[in-house]
Formats: C-alpha cells, sequence, structure tokens
C-alpha cells in the first residue's frame, strides 16, 4: 500500500490563493497565438491592432438618392436630368455631367463632380429626370473615406476581451486573423466508484457524475479549453492512468474529490508520493485541498462535494486563471445583509446568496452537498474567519459567481 502523505497545517484563504496563483504563474510564460476573426470572440487582444486599410475605403452614398452637385441643388425647387445609375459594388467612376444627377445606392461611390446627395425622400421622380425639393449642401449624406478608421490607426487595444462590436469593426477593416492570448488547457477529473453518468439508472449507493461538468462550464466560462472531462474510480492504477493522459495534453489539471481523511482517498494516496501537497484551509466548504506538479503540469485537488468542488474554484482558482485569459477581476465588493445567520469560529465561510435591490439574502443553508439550491445564488456570502453571528442589516463582503 502506497504510504500516506504529510498533512499540511490549516491555512488561511489568503494564503492558499496566494499559493495557488503561484502555480500557475508559470502558465502565463504560453505563447500568443492567431485566433481566425470570426471565432475570436471572448478571446484577449495579445497586442494592439492597428487597421490595414481605410474605412470607409471610398467616398460612399449614405443614402439612397441621387448624387449631385450642392450648387445645382442651392435653389429649389429643380429639375435635374438622370444620367444614369450607380450601384453598390460597382466602380462609379464616370463624372458626374454638370447640371445632371446620378441616382446612387446606398453604399455606391460617389462620382467625381458629385459633392452632396439628396435622399430619395427629397424628389419627385419621372422619366429621366427628378424635381428636387429641398435644398442640400456640400458632403450630406457623403461618407468620406477614413472617416471611421484611417491605415494605421488603432482598432483595438492590447488585453481588449473581444465582444461582437470588437468582432464586427475587426471584420470590416478585412482583416482574417488577430492575436490573441492563448487559452489554458484543462483536464477536469472526478473520481469515486459511486459516480455514473447522466441518464444510467442509480443502483444503490450511486449518485450521477456532476463535478465534472460543473467544473468544465466554470473554466469555460473563464475563456479555458477544457480538453476532457475524465472520471476515475478509486483504483489507484486507474487514476494514475487517466492522470498520466491527463497530464500529455493539458496545461492545467483539476480533480474532484479523494483528498480528504477517509480509507479510499485515491487522489492523495496516488500524488502524496509524487511530491502532493495536502491538508486543510480555513474555509467551509471547502477544507480539504491540495496541489501537486507531475510531469511539469500543474494538478489541483479540490474535495468531492458539489459545492465545495464549485466553491473551490470560485474562490481559490479563478483570479489566477481569469488572469492567465487576461480577463478582468468580477466584480465583488459590498452590500447589505438582509438574512441574520450564524458561523463557525476559526472558518471563513461563503453562504450562498442572491443578490437583491436591498442587499443579500442568504438562500440555503452551508450544507456542501446542497448543489441545487445552488441554483438559486449569484454571490457568495463571505464571513471572515473570526466572525461567528451577523445580524440582518449589517454590511458583508460578497463574491460573484
Amino acid at each position: 500500500m502506497s504510504p500516506r502523505p504529510a498533512t499540511a497545517s490549516a491555512r488561511s484563504v489568503d494564503e492558499y490563493r496566494d499559493t495557488v496563483a503561484a502555480l500557475l504563474a508559470p502558465l502565463a510564460a504560453r505563447p500568443d497565438e492567431q485566433a481566425p476573426v470570426p471565432e475570436a470572440l471572448g478571446r484577449t487582444l495579445a497586442a494592439d491592432v492597428v487597421s490595414p486599410i481605410d474605412l470607409p475605403v471610398f467616398r460612399n452614398s449614405a443614402m439612397d438618392g441621387y448624387a449631385v452637385r450642392a450648387a445645382d441643388v442651392a435653389v429649389t425647387p429643380v429639375t435635374l436630368p438622370v444620367a444614369g445609375v450607380v450601384a453598390a459594388g460597382k466602380p462609379g467612376t464616370d463624372a458626374l455631367p454638370a447640371g445632371s444627377a446620378l441616382k446612387v445606392m446606398t453604399g455606391a461611390p460617389i462620382p467625381p463632380g458629385a459633392d452632396c446627395v439628396v435622399p430619395v425622400e427629397d424628389v419627385q421622380a419621372g422619366e429621366g429626370r427628378i424635381v428636387v425639393e429641398r435644398a442640400r449642401g456640400r458632403g450630406e449624406f457623403v461618407r468620406e473615406a477614413g472617416t471611421d478608421v484611417r491605415t494605421g490607426e488603432l482598432v483595438a487595444r492590447a488585453g481588449t476581451v473581444l465582444a461582437p462590436r470588437h468582432i464586427a469593426a475587426l471584420a470590416a477593416v478585412g482583416l482574417p486573423t488577430v492575436p490573441v492570448l492563448s487559452r489554458l488547457r484543462a483536464v477536469c477529473i472526478t473520481t469515486g466508484d459511486e459516480l455514473q453518468p447522466a441518464g444510467a439508472v442509480l443502483a444503490p449507493g450511486q449518485i450521477y457524475n456532476s463535478n465534472g461538468i460543473a467544473l468544465a462550464a466554470a473554466l469555460r466560462a473563464d475563456s479555458v479549453d477544457v480538453v476532457d472531462v475524465a472520471h476515475s474510480t478509486d483504483d489507484p492504477a486507474v487514476f494514475t492512468r487517466v492522470l498520466r493522459a491527463a497530464t500529455a495534453v493539458a496545461d492545467v489539471v483539476f480533480t474532484s474529490g479523494g483528498v480528504s481523511k477517509g480509507d479510499f482517498e485515491v487522489v492523495k494516496d496516488v500524488l502524496g508520493p509524487l511530491g502532493g501537497t495536502f491538508g486543510s484551509v480555513a474555509v467551509q466548504p471547502g477544507g480539504p485541498q491540495g496541489y501537486t506538479v507531475v510531469d511539469e503540469v500543474p494538478v489541483l485537488s479540490f474535495p468531492g462535494n458539489p459545492v465545495s468542488t464549485m466553491v473551490s474554484y470560485a474562490v481559490f482558482a479563478r483570479p489566477a486563471v481569469r488572469a492567465l485569459a487576461g480577463l478582468p477581476e468580477l466584480a465583488n465588493g459590498e452590500t447589505t445583509l438582509l438574512t441574520a445567520l450564524r458561523s463557525p469560529a476559526g472558518r471563513r465561510q461563503y453562504l450562498r446568496g442572491l443578490l437583491t435591490e436591498d442587499g443579500v439574502e442568504v438562500i440555503s443553508g452551508p450544507g456542501s452537498h446542497l448543489i441545487a439550491a445552488m441554483a438559486w445564488a449569484d454571490v457568495l456570502v463571505d464571513v471572515p474567519a473570526e466572525v461567528t453571528s451577523l445580524a440582518a442589516g449589517v454590511p458583508v463582503r460578497i463574491l460573484s459567481l
């Protein structure tokens, strides 16, 4: 039987969060990559992006109407012959004859000689001619080349998390790819003989495997490429095989379960002899924690209760993961507690809460198995380790989920 690893003394939440950040810090050296613009939504720019072209590329019409010389329509009503039609996508190189109009579509090139556009709403069209009923000045409804952005001007700054509006601008200037921070590649491993896939008929003592799916969803929300969501039984040989497959393809591995003080703690039994550090953090839920480096890949080991897994990620790993992805910190802060509560001495507690206009309401008990109740929460209520009770109406810190 493998020797049991030494157990570290209890750590504070802040100390362990810093430990995790230091463990993941070398991953910041990953090289940047080029992402196709249509697939770059949510990615973080690794460098400033400048426009390779003027936008608009050429003078064009902002309206369906008639390109004219402003001097020819200074006094209205005035009748002008229509010398032709310029459609969008056509060269439109023919000059505008003096004293006439050219019909133009929205986006069509403005012909040489024209300096304004009269919208169709302002004319009476007849056979080969129009009657202009409203005067227009130079430049009206004309989009000049480069008035949006000029060649070499900044389109988006390094560090920008690309939203649909950024994708639109990048596509408009014709960029096929952009430099982005590479995504962390992660594998999630859940452990336990009792875990079964969704849809299976549960035998006595079995439960559905939710932790891997939930943890993968949390990682993807933070721009992580989840390569695999794997499961291991409590057999050390099976876990070792699953782990080695994970470290072969991942930048970081997350495990759930097998880190406590029971008889079948497969994660601790396997990783302890490999240099893993396991122990308690003064927190509820999520006290048992562990970390290891296997094949130069960081492995973070969370406890297996569903809420413990999710809270462990949110409190300990998410800040570092989001920083590596170039994502901003989530909006945390302080609000009014609407529900009186009690908390165990010596452990920092994170209770599930629902944020309202008036403050935050604690919506379930502290049990680390209450994952369905967590679905109704949008924040965690952060109760300091030295606090044993709080009355309704006092300020509390909250952590966004």
